[in-house]
């Protein structure tokens, strides 16, 4: 259904004393930006679009190091694709499974023309993909806000270049994938067409996302910001109720499939959706971001490591947007982004909950979004003729506005500025990035464990799921030959089939992720302890160890 507009108003005034008309001041309505027909916007957001994909694919598989989130994410779609379920082990609910069903879509054709090559250092190349999705969809986003070019490209550059996005959107993330679904369905609100089907697929984009990771539903009240002030007034109250009911139904179906599967509730023998949730907000938190000594802080720090200008930056775009809502068009406009600015720092600065390294994702698009939008601020009011602070102070002194040369000298030195405070920061930042070999010792220790084990299909291996892949082509056979070193002591179909515990190991290659861990889980301590190294490659606590399991009699 298309909304049809009002016509527009008259917008000359009559003067009844002598009846004569004259024009109104002019009018300025921002026009509609149609980016498919508009070869200025093509042009250059595909140009960034290339420069990002340069950089972002630079060193890819080398930088940063392998994560054992990203080879279970990995390992999920593989046994998706190899039709052996929704997990390479027991399905328990820790994250709706559309994840790395949508992994298993994008890497389905490597695996299929040469399934060695489906491990977790060569599948990043899949991630490209991805964000190069979000980079365009932010674009878009940004004109369909009103934002001009300048600020559009601005917002592309701050995403994808900044060394924060950069070493996040290479690994395999679910939170990457939701960020797509995310900007979709804020592009959708946003359109300029207004046509209602735009905005239930906005609700079933949404739905997506959240299915993708769950935690994306906290910025659902933004979305419904940014659909309710871009849609007509006349089909409004449709729009938002079909974009939530289409939101509602697409996400009612993941309780509904426990339900089916006699999972939704807690009962002897099998898993349940609610032990699953219960899990994930009963986990110990870590602490919050102001105390330096807590897990939290850390991880912020981490963040500011790497970029200091995309979140401390776009946090101040948020809130300077939020405080000139009433003033200023272009904060009405991006209303929405801010506000999941705000919702997302809020809920990273609450003092007892847990702050995952990859959380800051979900902020990226928004904060390099409202960090344009404040700085398209800034410009208008420095450029604008008249009624800014500049001008008001000249010619109340002077009696003479600000010069145009002023004002655009003023505004030119103030991106000089920004350029030379961004640009080595940035320079600094993305050389680890473009340059190191982190995963050096994962390759040599996968290359190890090909090469110098006879028979790995009767050899039992404790393992990160950074490697698990890497073993599976290898030979050794999935689960209980290769094993997920969590599931030694987590799950039933694996401890039963190691009666003597650890005894019953041959291997157990010792990662950062295992020895850290293992404090918490007896079989893969034991392992630890009772075995000496038979190899080591790297130093320090990047080290990856292959310990020899002695004590048994395999």
């Amino acid at each position: 259904m298309t909304t049809t507009l009002p016509p527009a108003p008259d917008t000359s005034i009559t003067l009844p004393a002598a009846g004569q008309t004259r024009p109104a001041a002019p009018v300025h309505v921002r026009p509609v930006v149609r980016f498919r027909s508009s070869r200025p916007d093509l042009l250059l957001c595909f140009g960034l679009l290339a420069a990002i994909l340069l950089v972002q694919g630079w060193n890819i598989t080398h930088f940063p190091t392998l994560s054992d989130d990203e080879g279970t994410y990995l390992a999920q779609a593989w046994a998706v694709q190899q039709g052996d379920g929704l997990a390479h082990y027991t399905y328990w609910y820790d994250h709706p499974p559309l994840g790395w069903i949508q992994i298993a879509a994008l890497t389905w054709l490597p695996s299929l023309i040469a399934p060695e090559t489906m491990t977790v250092a060569s599948m990043r190349f899949a991630m490209l993909l991805v964000s190069a999705a979000c980079a365009v969809l932010l674009y878009v986003l940004a004109r369909r806000l009103f934002l001009p070019r300048w600020a559009a490209a601005l917002a592309m550059l701050l995403f994808g270049l900044s060394p924060l996005s950069v070493v996040l959107q290479r690994e395999i993330f679910l939170d990457n994938i939701a960020v797509m679904w995310m900007l979709l369905a804020f592009c959708l609100a946003a359109s300029p067409s207004r046509h209602l089907w735009h905005h239930f697929a906005a609700g079933l984009a949404a739905a997506t996302s959240v299915l993708t990771k769950e935690t994306m539903l906290v910025v659902l009240p933004a979305l419904l910001v940014t659909m309710w002030r871009h849609s007509h007034r006349d089909t409004r109250k449709y729009a938002v109720t079909g974009a939530i009911t289409a939101c509602a139904l697409i996400g009612l179906g993941y309780p509904l499939y426990a339900l089916l599967n006699n999972e939704l509730f807690p009962g002897p023998g099998h898993v349940s959706l609610i032990d699953g949730i219960t899990y994930q907000m009963g986990r110990a938190g870590s602490g919050s971001i102001f105390d330096a000594s807590s897990g939290s802080h850390g991880v912020f720090q981490s963040w500011l490591y790497y970029d200091r200008v995309l979140p401390l930056g776009g946090l101040a775009g948020a809130a300077l947007l939020l405080l000139t809502l009433r003033w200023s068009v272009t904060a009405r406009a991006l209303a929405g982004p801010a506000l999941v600015v705000a919702i997302l720092a809020l809920v990273a600065m609450r003092p007892s909950g847990y702050l995952p390294a990859m959380y800051v994702i979900q902020a990226l698009p928004f904060l390099a979004i409202v960090l344009a939008g404040g700085a398209a601020s800034v410009a208008h009011a420095i450029l604008r003729r008249e009624g800014n602070p500049f001008g008001r102070v000249l010619k109340r002194r002077t009696g003479s506005m600000v010069p145009p040369v002023v004002r655009h000298g003023v505004a030119g030195l103030l991106a000089v500025a920004a350029a030379a405070y961004v640009v080595p920061h940035w320079y600094t930042g993305n050389r680890d990035a473009l340059t190191v070999d982190a995963n050096a010792p994962y390759r040599a220790a996968a290359s190890w464990m090909q090469n110098e084990v006879t028979d790995p299909a009767s050899t039992r291996v404790l393992v990160d799921d950074a490697l698990w892949l890497d073993l599976v082509h290898d030979g050794y056979k999935a689960g209980t030959g290769a094993i997920w070193f969590y599931k030694a002591d987590l799950a039933p179909a694996v401890t039963k089939t190691m009666p003597r515990g650890w005894r019953d190991l041959d291997y157990v290659v010792s990662s950062p992720t295992v020895r850290r861990d293992a404090v918490d889980l007896p079989n893969v301590k034991a392992a630890l302890e009772h075995s000496k190294p038979v190899a080591v490659f790297g130093d320090g606590e990047d080290r990856i160890e292959i310990r020899r399991i002695a004590g048994g009699d395999r």
